[in-house]
């Protein structure tokens, strides 16, 4: 199973962006609706899985959550989907290489951010709420619990564990890049996603899902829920747009540059 360079990769991630940024706004939307609903499928798929298991499986029925939640992300990196978190990697690193702007990054954000959270809400209002599949017996009870467990974190704890999570999203997305192939996508999705949902890290778009569910059912305010965006948030952001993004481009920064050198001059030329 071939696979790119770690310099390869951050090749096509400014590439990625590069497209992210000069999308029209109306495709940029449906796609910030599709991801906002996938990642909201995936956990939705991970409440209706374990909320059954015994207590006393303990964190194995984190393990088994986790292998089903990938479904979220595979589905936006292979069927097609804007996601926040994944674009707070791939619009730094354009912007970086100067291939896009930070008002592009800003717009692109902001249209991801809305159409995310319309999706995600889309999901936990017609299937969580009018079907009832995070309102009923067990599975309200586990839909509760770790929106709780979300909301109850300080501020300061909530923003280090949405560095966790992004950064390993974003390496999941970035782990993505290296595969030409959608047997070798869906691992390289496969297990960083795995580990951030096992291990409990805070996604802003998967918090928009499971918080605005367990409020549907009548706990919670809106309020509890913007306290938790904020932080989740701007610890995304670090994780994708510091750990990833402005890492891998100082590494590969000189390599990034002769190559958009080169377009510039084949541009020019042409």
């Amino acid at each position: 199973m071939a696979f790119h360079s770690s310099q390869q990769i951050a090749e096509l991630a400014v590439e990625a962006g590069m497209k992210k940024a000069s999308m029209r706004p109306a495709h940029t939307l449906l796609l910030g609706f599709l991801g906002g609903a996938f990642i909201s499928f995936g956990f939705l798929l991970d409440i209706r899985v374990i909320a059954n298991l015994p207590q006393e499986w303990g964190s194995f029925s984190s393990l088994l959550g986790g292998a089903v939640f990938p479904v979220g992300l595979m589905l936006i990196i292979i069927a097609g989907g804007e996601l926040l978190t994944g674009n707070m990697m791939a619009l730094p690193i354009a912007v970086l290489a100067k291939r896009a702007t930070l008002k592009q990054l800003g717009k692109n954000w902001l249209l991801v951010l809305v159409s995310n959270f319309i999706g995600a809400i889309f999901v936990a209002y017609f299937f969580g709420h009018i079907v009832g599949l995070t309102e009923t017996g067990v599975f309200l009870t586990k839909t509760v619990a770790i929106a709780e467990a979300k909301i109850d974190e300080t501020f300061f704890k909530t923003l280090i564990s949405a560095i966790g999570c992004n950064w390993l999203v974003c390496l999941g997305v970035w782990l993505a890049f290296g595969a030409d192939d959608i047997g070798g996508k869906i691992l390289a999705i496969w297990f960083p996603i795995m580990a951030f949902v096992a291990i409990g890290f805070q996604h802003v778009v998967a918090n928009m899902f499971v918080i605005p569910a367990a409020i549907f059912a009548g706990h919670f305010t809106w309020g509890d829920y913007l306290a938790n965006f904020v932080p989740v948030f701007i610890g995304n952001a670090i994780g994708g747009g510091v750990f990833v993004a402005l890492i891998y481009w100082m590494v590969h920064k000189d390599s990034l540059q002769t190559l958009s050198n080169a377009r510039v001059s084949i541009k020019k030329a042409s």
